[in-house]
């Protein structure tokens, strides 16, 4: 991780796999009690390392290598169709930046999502704890990117933000709202916010080829995968705006 500091890394258990639910997996961790971490997750994320709670993680599985860490270089994107509508019917949204802290509104707003989204799976009914313990920790640069229509909050983008990149951890939005695609929009608009910022990427963690969850990643052109220790773009070339 660097040549002057060396930190451990761990190896855990093997777990059943949350996306093929017949597969066993397994992660690398770096150690979460060094406290040279938060100075050493940049790179980690350029090593296709991802933060969950306060772990930094890649999967290390055997056999496997389905997850593939992917990043959006925000100078070279220019969105399709689709994308520009997205935009053009979510202009009437304002976007506040604010500190990664639980509250009533936005834990109301993570529990609809939750259970809307996972209804009966295990994660519909969340306590305050889980809210905290998955979005944020005391070391991570955390924002929540807010977007409201007026004073109702519509949806919730966790993202890092470091130097060079921004990192979108989980998104959360109004199920009553789902005709506006603000999935989409959040990384549209986390796109935007990280090119008005001067920075080179947007982390959008693991992407599966073929698996249903994860095909929408890969509607945003070009999208660059780490391909053993060097990104590569998903066979578009790159064109700088």
């Amino acid at each position: 991780m660097g040549s002057t500091h060396n930190i451990r890394i761990f190896q855990t258990a093997e777990h059943r796999c949350g996306y093929y639910p017949d597969r066993l997996a397994r992660d690398l961790v770096l150690d979460p009690a060094d406290p040279a971490l938060p100075q050493l997750y940049g790179n980690a994320l350029a090593m296709g390392f991802r933060r969950s709670g306060a772990h930094v993680y890649r999967p290390a599985c055997f056999g496997c290598h389905a997850c593939r860490p992917v990043r959006i270089p925000v100078n070279y994107f220019d969105p399709d169709r689709s994308q520009r509508r997205c935009l053009k019917r979510n202009s009437d949204l304002q976007l506040r930046v604010q500190p990664a802290l639980r509250s009533e509104e936005n834990f109301a707003l993570y529990r609809r999502y939750l259970t809307w989204r996972h209804a009966g799976g295990g994660m519909d009914q969340p306590q305050p704890g889980d809210f905290d313990a998955f979005l944020a920790c005391t070391w991570s640069p955390t924002r929540f990117f807010e977007w409201r229509l007026g004073e109702q909050l519509l949806a919730v983008a966790v993202t890092d933000v470091l130097p060079d990149a921004l990192s979108a951890v989980y998104t959360f939005f109004e199920p009553k709202q789902a005709a506006r695609s603000l999935g989409t929009y959040a990384i549209l608009s986390q796109i935007e916010q990280a090119r008005h910022e001067g920075l080179e990427h947007l982390y959008l963690g693991f992407w599966l080829d073929g698996h249903p969850k994860m095909n929408y990643k890969r509607n945003f052109r070009p999208l660059e995968t780490l391909n053993g220790k060097e990104w590569h773009p998903l066979g578009v070339p790159l064109v700088n705006r």
